[in-house]
């Protein structure tokens, strides 16, 4: 399990690197900002102590040489105080306070050990602080202590703009930086976004195709430097990537190769197995005419058929895995091929009519829910039922659906054609027992009988309706099963032009 709490491991990849690197880095500034801080207070604090110290020591030197005048002379903004043994000022600075002494006794004797001190300037009638330091001079038997303080008020200043711009400047800092290493960490990525878009491409002409039907686009045929790779694009730079690109593409070529093995497989296997079959169904064909073998041929023919109609279904369904259907894609009318088929069941178990292309308000799978009108029949109203398709497919789809009808019709079986808003569509409606809402995606499943169909023993194999649905599918159509009250009807529909 990826170590980090919950929420930043669902974090992409960019924002992880960006929240690891911006918070590095944010500690990394603030450190780096804390010690530049402290660094120049440090020593901007030295350089006053410094200036009060060699100022007192001026003054001291004054005292020793009994040349000490009052007021004292300084320079600048240099607050000085003589005071004697009782702290009493003896002598002062022009600005310097006579009254008051700038360092209680205490003060005075850290200051005369070396201490770095500040005092407040309302001592001296000065705003801010004072920065002090304190020399012994004059003889034994009068020890005097010279007392200068520096104001503090422009080291403040300073070291207040400093504060300012590392509690500004750094956010600023830290958004510039982080929108840097945004589209550097995009351009790192860009060879990762290429194969997983090369990934997507991949295949990427079967669902054209089938947006191409729901479009009602003409079929585009493109030559071999046109059409799109079939294998990831490999990076310049020799790294990790180009490596992954690499082996990803050797894992493709495996998969081509397996799935070519697949396919001469279950063709080889599909020839082998009709061979045999044919030539039994045709022996018992002879038997039965001949009259050898009793009642024994009869009852197998039924058997081998449908042995034969398995064999058949089980290679559409192997060869329609690829996506894209073998053949041209071409406009067919629905209306005339429903005509072609219906000429075949003229012997079925139950009359199997077509209806007049309509105009519906609403698809059977609306009527169902409740969601709106029911259907409009408009006769003299022109009604385009034609789509893009693989005509073989459709007319393997609509056979499907018919003889599902048949085997379970109670009366008879109607197909119609029409459009609405919502596209165009094709049905198959039978008055049969009709399919549990619970069960009508489970008979898509390959395989799948209800129990009433397993009781009939009617013949099916359970994969005429997901044979039909992978067929509608990869021809840009949708299958559904709805209620025909009574019965099921089967709709087929095709998206509207965009």
């Amino acid at each position: 399990m990826t170590a980090g709490p919950r929420w930043f491991r669902r974090l992409t990849i960019r924002w992880r690197l960006m929240t690891i690197g911006l918070v590095g880095l944010a500690v990394a500034l603030a450190a780096a900002g804390t010690l530049l801080y402290a660094v120049l207070s440090a020593t901007l604090t030295r350089t006053l102590a410094s200036e009060a110290s060699a100022a007192a020591r001026e003054v001291a030197g004054l005292v020793d040489q009994n040349r000490l005048s009052d007021p004292v002379p300084v320079s600048g903004a240099l607050v000085v105080q003589v005071l004697d043994g009782s702290s009493r000022v003896v002598a002062g600075s022009p600005v310097a306070d006579r009254l008051t002494p700038l360092v209680t006794v205490d003060e005075t004797g850290r200051a005369l050990a070396g201490e770095a001190m500040t005092v407040p300037g309302s001592r001296a009638g000065l705003t801010g602080r004072l920065q002090v330091a304190a020399v012994a001079a004059g003889p034994g038997t009068a020890r005097l202590t010279v007392v200068a303080g520096v104001p503090t008020g422009d080291v403040d200043v300073s070291l207040g703009l400093v504060r300012t711009m590392l509690l500004i400047g750094l956010p600023v800092l830290l958004t510039a930086l982080g929108a840097v290493a945004w589209r550097v960490i995009g351009a790192a990525l860009a060879p990762v976004e290429a194969l997983r878009l090369g990934a997507e491409r991949i295949g990427a002409d079967a669902a054209a195709g089938r947006l191409a039907h729901r479009r009602r686009l003409p079929s585009v045929t493109t030559t071999d430097a046109e059409a799109p790779s079939d294998r990831l694009p490999l990076p310049e730079a020799r790294d990790e990537i180009h490596s992954l690109a690499t082996t990803l593409n050797g894992m493709l070529d495996r998969l081509d190769a397996l799935a070519e093995r697949q396919q001469t497989f279950v063709d080889d296997a599909a020839h082998e197995l009709r061979s045999p079959l044919a030539t039994l169904r045709t022996q018992l064909e002879v038997a039965a005419h001949v009259g050898a073998g009793g009642t024994l041929p009869a009852e197998l023919l039924p058997d081998v058929e449908r042995l034969g109609r398995l064999v058949d279904d089980l290679l559409v369904l192997a060869r329609s895995g690829g996506g894209v259907s073998p053949g041209r894609v071409e406009a067919v009318d629905l209306t005339s091929l429903l005509g072609e088929i219906l000429t075949r069941y003229a012997a079925a178990r139950v009359p199997v009519t077509l209806a007049e292309a309509q105009f519906a308000g609403e698809s059977a799978i609306g009527r169902e829910t409740g969601s709106g009108p029911g259907d409009t029949t408009d006769p003299g109203a022109h009604v385009d039922c034609t789509v893009l398709a693989h005509r073989a497919d459709l007319v393997r789809v609509v056979t499907n659906l018919v003889d599902n009808a048949v085997r379970h019709a109670s009366t008879s079986v109607t197909l119609s054609v029409g459009a609405d808003p919502s596209g165009t569509w094709l049905r198959v409606s039978d008055d049969g027992h009709g399919i549990p809402d619970g069960d009508r995606e489970r008979v898509f499943e390959r395989f799948a009988r209800l129990d009433e169909a397993r009781d009939r023993d009617s013949g099916g194999s359970g994969l005429g309706l997901p044979i039909a649905r992978e067929l509608a599918r990869r021809n840009g159509a949708d299958l559904h099963l709805a209620d025909a009250h009574p019965g099921v009807v089967a709709e087929l529909r095709w998206a509207p032009p965009s």
